[in-house]
């Protein structure tokens, strides 16, 4: 008995998280409005909204026996009515109180809950004292005049849970059902299934086809030669009359009867294979309405409003901006937008990190942007649209300082990705999209968010993997939008299949700019690279049999006058490719090749055609990099790549505690530098005068000379002012990050979130 008891538990607190989630992203959102909305009707309105959420949710932590959800839900009410009757004022300090206490419910919902005693005693203390007295001081006069008198307020109290407010049951019992997401991913999975048989049905149909034509062909023979056979038989018959023989005459009869059987018997096998060939095609159309069908509404069943993503945005950005000392406001347009849910799981993280970006790079502080007269408050733009092909559009714009070329050339430069003299040469639009590039960034300084130059070359490999795009566009002063195209769905896509000699592989077509068929004569070489000329602009082009190592033979590469081409793009890089022939676009479904192989380079997946073939399925972006490091090769270019430093890499450790410098002295032997330490900043000092160093970590807190006066020095001085400091610190405030900046350093870390790996990331990076 106890059994069934424990698995009802178990879906009860299932169904009573995914309630309760959506309680929280309501307050929190209603919040978030309530910051933003003036005194009055409106202002009441929200807070009646949140109170109800409150309740709600007190209500169902009841029901479910989680009493610390319910104490919570509990306080959040006082203050709530307190808000409500207008004796407590809006402020900025009880908002964070009240956004706290929802991340304290957000961790209690938690499978595994995230509970501290201390702090959620010390919160509800705060909270049942601004309940009592406003945090931002007495009451404004605006507030109190707004009190309802005794008896409203106590009507308002007894029709608060007025059953209006809610849906009437029924409609709840008939327009939604709660179901698991994995047993949806399931169905999903056994519907694409299908998709296998509908490719194959066709291709019968196809053979039926092939075969009825050449039926056809031989019957239109066969009766051109009639008149012949016959000829030959009066031939026969004479000849056989002038030699007095029969023989030839009793052997004819018979092969003319036998070819007239022959004629009756072919006519009744084309009525066969002729309505055979009918019940084929209805059999495909009804199995491929039906497929389709099946996998739309799947489809449909795994489509999310945009929104269910965004709706966590504002709060973060919030927070992020006032960490920044910023002004930022945000705005998002298309929410209602519905997309795979596998795709919002996968685009959280990368959206997440560019809106970081958009505070930490582009928006600046309010009194840069007075002196630039530009409003005070920052904007940073979201906006979903649907395009045509199945694809959306994400655009995330903001009217900061735009992105730097020159900044972005002399840090790409600095990591030796281009040359000084390649960085030269570029254009400002080919430096600025050098910012996808791994390890690139215009930040003065290394932080514990920003500055490592991973960020949009993970976001850019992410779009990537999923078969989209991502394009920007900057202009200085102005701001920078950046576009993501995205597919709907995930489950099937659409390819176009090409053969190389006796090879056969799918190109996804969402990252296929063109198909066309060009001259040879209009194939030139620029820098020993084939290239040429699409819309006005020069192309390379590359045999597609080279970069994917495939044995060389004679192809129409070589003997015909025209030549096949795809041209792919990501936004980021365009190469015209050459195939042999291209054989036509059609629906695939895309296999995984399982653990061992999913680093193979150049294939995301196969494909079963409907012939029963498996043909490779590439990974466009993988090609574009293999194309560009070919090239590189090719042109001798590495050389400028990093070479693997013979002798040890020197750096100071300075600090003063003994623990603290014994453990980082470990760290970065055990990654095998070599490490000199130093007790203060006046030793450490002492120290770069006397020996050659390639990097100084420091701690700031020190006797003597602390690590901002050391980098100050070393800054002045001419023999060590290139010299790579990175200030490892107790101290996260961002007064002190902006000190570290204003003094020269080259990266912060806050030892409250050290990691090792963090360190020596950023190390590694530096030298």
């Amino acid at each position: 008995m106890a059994q069934p008891n424990e698995e009802f538990l178990k879906k009860l607190l299932a169904t009573f998280r995914i309630e309760a989630d959506e309680h929280i992203k309501t307050m929190s959102s209603g919040l978030l409005e309530l910051e933003k909305a003036p005194q009055g009707a409106l202002q009441a309105e929200i807070v009646e909204k949140v109170f109800r959420e409150a309740h709600s949710l007190k209500g169902a932590a009841r029901a479910v026996n989680l009493r610390q959800i319910e104490s919570i839900c509990q306080t959040l009410e006082s203050v709530f009515a307190k808000l409500k009757e207008g004796q407590l004022a809006v402020s900025l300090p009880l908002l964070d109180l009240l956004h706290q206490a929802l991340d304290m419910l957000g961790g209690l919902i938690e499978p595994v809950p995230r509970f501290d005693e201390a702090k959620t005693d010390a919160l509800m203390e705060q909270l049942e004292d601004a309940a009592i007295e406003p945090l931002s001081g007495s009451v404004s006069d605006t507030a109190k005049a707004q009190t309802p008198n005794p008896g409203a307020t106590m009507r308002a109290r007894t029709e608060e849970p007025a059953p209006a407010a809610a849906p009437p049951p029924s409609s709840l019992i008939s327009d939604t059902v709660r179901i698991s997401t994995k047993k949806l991913d399931a169905v999903m999975r056994q519907v694409e299934e299908l998709l296998s048989p509908k490719l194959a049905s066709a291709q019968r149909v196809k053979e039926l086809r092939e075969i009825t034509a050449s039926f056809t062909s031989w019957k239109k023979q066969r009766v051109r030669i009639r008149p012949m056979l016959r000829s030959i038989a009066r031939h026969v018959e004479i000849e056989d009359k002038q030699s007095s023989s029969a023989g030839h005459l009793q052997k004819l009869p018979k092969l003319l009867e036998h070819l007239e059987s022959e004629q009756l018997f072919m006519k009744t096998l084309e009525g066969k294979i002729l309505s055979l060939s009918k019940l084929a095609e209805r059999d495909q159309r009804t199995l491929t309405g039906m497929t389709d069908s099946l996998l739309h509404d799947v489809k449909e069943m795994q489509l999310l409003p945009f929104s269910s993503l965004l709706e966590t945005f504002p709060r973060v950005i919030r927070e992020f901006a006032r960490e920044q000392g910023k002004q930022v406001e945000l705005a998002i347009r298309g929410g209602e937008v519905e997309i795979d849910r596998q795709l919002l799981q996968e685009m959280k993280d990368p959206l997440m990190h560019m809106l970081r970006n958009c505070i930490d790079h582009g928006i600046e502080t309010a009194s840069e942007r007075q002196k630039k007269g530009k409003p005070v408050h920052g904007t940073i733009t979201v906006a979903i649209g649907q395009k045509d092909s199945g694809k959306i559009e994400i655009l995330l714009a903001d009217d900061g300082a735009g992105i730097d070329a020159d900044r972005v050339r002399a840090a790409a430069s600095r990591l030796g990705i281009v040359t000084a003299e390649e960085a030269a040469h570029m254009d400002d639009q080919e430096a600025r999209a050098l910012i996808f590039q791994s390890g690139v960034s215009t930040s003065p300084i290394i932080t514990d968010i920003s500055g490592r130059g991973l960020g949009l070359a993970i976001v850019r490999e992410k779009v990537e993997q999923l078969g989209g795009a991502i394009a920007f566009d900057t202009h200085a002063g102005v701001g920078t939008s950046i576009r993501i195209n995205l597919p709907l769905t995930l489950a099937t896509l659409r390819g176009v299949l090409v053969r190389i000699e006796e090879h056969y592989f799918v190109i996804p077509t969402p990252n296929i700019e063109q198909v066309a068929r060009v001259d040879r004569a209009g194939i030139q070489t620029v820098e020993n690279r084939e290239t040429i000329t699409l819309n006005g602009q020069v192309v390379s082009l590359v045999r597609l049999s080279d970069i994917l190592e495939l044995p060389s033979q004679s192809t129409s590469f070589d003997t015909l006058p025209k030549i096949p081409i795809v041209v792919l793009g990501t936004g980021i890089a365009r190469i015209a490719f050459c195939v042999d022939e291209v054989l036509g676009e059609q629906e695939v479904l895309v296999k995984s090749l399982g653990p061992q192989l999913i680093h193979v380079r150049n294939v995301a997946g196969a494909s079963v055609l409907g012939d029963g073939r498996v043909v490779p399925v590439l990974n466009v972006a993988d090609l574009l990099k293999s194309t560009v490091r070919q090239s590189a090769v090719s042109r001798g270019s590495v050389a400028h790549q990093k070479q693997d430093v013979a002798e040890k890499q020197s750096i100071l450790v300075v600090e003063d505690s003994v623990t603290s410098r014994s453990l980082l002295k470990n760290i970065l032997e055990s990654a095998g530098y070599r490490v000199t330490t130093a007790v203060d900043g006046i030793d450490a000092y002492t120290t770069l005068k006397t020996a050659a160093f390639d990097l100084v970590v420091s701690d700031v807190e020190m006797p003597r000379m602390d690590g901002f006066d050391l980098t100050t020095k070393i800054r002045a001085d001419k023999q060590l002012m290139d010299l790579p400091l990175v200030l490892v610190t107790a101290l996260g405030s961002r007064e002190h990050q902006e000190r570290g900046i204003d003094v020269g350093a080259n990266a912060y870390i806050v030892k409250g979130s050290f990691d090792q790996s963090n360190l020596l990331e950023v190390v590694k990076q530096l030298i």
